[in-house]
C-alpha cells in the first residue's frame, strides 16, 4: 500500500503534491499530534532569529521562495 500510495502522489503535479502536503501538516497540527519543541530546537530558532535580526534586509517573500522553488523543480 505504501508504495502505491507513494505512486500515486509522484503522479500529481507539483502544484498538487504541495498542496497535499500543507494539508497533512494541517491534519497533524489540528489533531496536536505535533510535538513541543525541545530546547535544543528553541536554541537553533534563537540562534535563527538573531542572524535574521542582524541581516534583516536580506529576506524573500515567500511568493519569491515558492515560485523559485517550482521553478527549480521544472528544470
Amino acid at each position: 500500500m505504501k508504495d502505491d500510495l507513494l505512486h500515486q502522489v509522484a503522479e500529481l503535479t507539483v502544484e498538487d503534491q504541495l498542496a497535499l502536503v500543507e494539508a497533512i501538516w494541517d491534519g497533524i497540527v489540528h489533531d496536536d499530534a505535533a510535538s513541543l519543541p525541545t530546547e535544543a530546537h528553541k536554541a537553533e530558532l534563537d540562534q535563527l532569529l538573531a542572524e535574521h535580526e542582524a541581516n534583516a534586509d536580506h529576506v524573500l517573500s515567500w511568493d519569491e521562495v515558492e515560485a523559485a522553488a517550482l521553478a527549480r523543480m521544472r528544470q
